[in-house]
């Protein structure tokens, strides 16, 4: 679309809001759900199809209409005209070209935390959060969040100064872009997509999408000298098509038929880019395919130099570069600014400056221009407000549900080690997929694990895993 495009957009993006506002807050809607509701034999059991359903219908109607038509209207138009400015003040890394939409778009989640309403002891985060992972709020995250950031601290100060540093071979080779498409194509076939029911495409920032169980879209970027983000980008994305293909086809386009929660679903993602692909068994079955594929380009490189090379832990600016152990360090800093954004404690122009602070605290990198820091993400421009701490949330999910399938699949390396991933797919399938939103976030990780959500299997994996390889 021209530029000249963007305000009429805007405008249409506004108008088919207030519509489907109109037709989802129908009050014909709250009585058919009622009546439902007042039926005994639709809710004694709380994970029936029907009581499942009616639960998830009622979250959804009861917060659309606690929404007036006019905020909702004001909210997609200020959206679409926001991200157009990010865009170029992205592109020019100069915060100012965006600070005043930004200033719109918080005013905005204000408004609309405050529509939502927030429990005594809770705060305008929580109202937005809810909308993302049901159950989600900041004390809790907090809670789980300082002592997990304390740990990876500690590991990466340890790691980075460790007497051995591994190999960074991998990245610095050049491959035809061609090429990496087919390669990462087979590692997805070998996970198990079906592309009877999906396809890949590139674009500039890797996702997944679709509109049912059997359209599956995944996207994902390459560059010539960028190897390692593309097998990783294309297995993650992959991952979030595996459960969309999962899901129960039988509630297509019902509650039921959707993801657990954004937690959840970034728990999958994250555990085939990571704990598979990330993998020794993985590249014992990668690794003569990486020179079958690729000849002399990489013939030099060992199994070892390969693996070594996916297990970098380098703190850098970029979210969705960063390595497996600095990468909560990203989603924490945005949680906590986000916090005393919505709380009025923080000025929209002065997030450059606290972004960079944290940075420096955190990750111990000077941020050196607002494109690497905190201009980088796209949530902000479209009020995406309390979304973030569901990234670290999929990969604390991705550590517990991995551990569960180590001990329900004792050989799994070595199906990984002779590229059979069908064990892992499987379970997935019949513990995660299956289920799609019958069962709170909460309740299917207790159900899929035997124990509620914790930090501990994460860091166990990560120092597991780092710590040799470092020789610390």
């Amino acid at each position: 679309m021209p530029p000249g495009g963007v305000e009429h957009r805007a405008r249409q993006m506004s108008q088919i809001a207030g519509l489907v506002h109109q037709w989802a807050t129908d009050p014909r809607i709250g009585d058919l759900i009622s009546e439902c509701e007042a039926d005994a034999d639709l809710v004694a059991d709380p994970s029936s199809d029907s009581a499942a359903n009616l639960r998830e219908l009622r979250k959804s109607y009861d917060r659309a209409t606690k929404l007036p038509s006019d905020l909702v209207t004001e909210r997609a138009q200020t959206r679409s005209i926001a991200t157009h400015h990010w865009q170029e003040a992205r592109q020019n890394a100069d915060f100012d070209l965006f600070r005043p939409w930004l200033e719109k778009n918080i005013e905005l989640a204000r408004r609309t935390a405050e529509c939502y309403g927030w429990a005594d002891g809770e705060e305008p985060w929580d109202a937005l959060a809810e909308g993302f992972e049901s159950g989600m709020r900041a004390a809790n995250v907090e809670a789980v969040f300082t002592p997990l950031r304390d740990r990876l601290q500690a590991l990466i100060t340890e790691l980075v100064g460790g007497p051995k540093q591994p190999s960074t071979a991998l990245n610095h080779v050049v491959l035809p872009i061609d090429a990496q498409k087919a390669f990462v194509r087979d590692v997805i076939t070998a996970m198990g997509f079906d592309w009877s029911r999906g396809r890949i495409d590139d674009s500039t920032h890797p996702f997944c999408g679709g509109t049912c169980v059997d359209d599956v879209r995944l996207t994902n970027r390459y560059r010539d000298d960028g190897f390692v983000d593309a097998l990783g980008g294309g297995m993650h994305e992959a991952g979030h098509g595996l459960y969309e293909q999962g899901m129960p086809a039988e509630h297509d386009l019902t509650p039921i038929g959707t993801a657990a929660s954004l937690g959840i679903h970034e728990s999958q993602s994250r555990m085939w880019e990571n704990f598979v692909g990330r993998s020794e068994a993985f590249w014992h079955w990668a690794h003569p395919r990486m020179v079958q594929a690729f000849g002399s380009a990489v013939s030099g490189l060992s199994e070892r130099d390969m693996y070594e090379a996916m297990n970098l832990v380098e703190p850098s600016f970029i979210r969705v570069e960063a390595d497996e152990a600095t990468y909560n360090l990203h989603i924490m800093v945005r949680f906590e600014l986000e916090r005393v954004l919505m709380n009025g404690e923080l000025a929209a122009a002065d997030l450059p400056h606290e972004w960079n602070r944290r940075y420096k605290e955190y990750l111990g990198v000077d941020v050196p221009n607002d494109a690497l820091g905190c201009l980088q993400d796209i949530h902000w421009s479209g009020g995406s407000f309390g979304y973030f701490p569901t990234y670290c949330l999929g990969n604390l999910y991705a550590a517990q549900i991995f551990e569960q399938v180590r001990s329900d699949v004792p050989d799994l390396d070595s199906s990984f080690a002779k590229g059979d991933f069908s064990p892992l797919k499987s379970w997935l399938n019949e513990h995660i997929h299956a289920h799609g939103s019958r069962y709170e976030a909460s309740d299917l990780c207790v159900r899929a694990t035997g124990k509620p959500l914790s930090a501990e299997p994460l860091l166990r994996h990560l120092e597991g895993k780092l710590r040799p390889l470092y020789g610390v």
